[in-house]
């Protein structure tokens, strides 16, 4: 008898993120912050220095913090998550995370967000990554 071996969604999606995304690059965010480019895909590491809370926006709720970003250009950056698709990110300051998402450079202060996955194809997905953990 042959035996049949199955997995499940969530085991897909966990061996596709852990070998199928590429690592962070500071470097490239440096750049993209540097001349102001808008609409940047990224994937940044680093520490979180604040933690926002969560507020009501436009697209559901929004989870924020602030982060250090791990490279030269010693930045300090806010993400935004919709915590509609991650759920709660459990984050402490001081801890490290790798962030997924668009940079955009504001007149009052540069944010990464879509940092959740995207169901309906308009933008590609992102993510909050907490030691071995994705919130997409």
């Amino acid at each position: 008898m042959r035996r049949r071996r199955s997995f499940s969604a969530v085991a897909l999606v966990a061996l596709c993120l852990s070998a199928c995304v590429p690592g962070p690059n500071d470097a490239a965010f440096c750049h993209a912050r540097a001349s102001g480019a808008s609409g940047t895909e990224v994937i940044v590491d680093g520490s979180v220095t604040k933690l926002l809370g969560t507020a009501a926006g436009r697209s559901g709720e929004h989870e924020g913090f602030f982060m250090r970003i791990g490279s030269t250009c010693s930045a300090v950056v806010r993400v935004e998550t919709n915590v509609d698709f991650t759920g709660p990110v459990p984050l402490r300051v001081g801890e490290r995370v790798e962030v997924k998402g668009e940079y955009d450079a504001d007149p009052s202060g540069d944010v990464i967000h879509f940092t959740h996955r995207e169901l309906r194809g308009h933008h590609p997905g992102g993510y909050v990554k907490v030691g071995d953990t994705y919130y997409w």
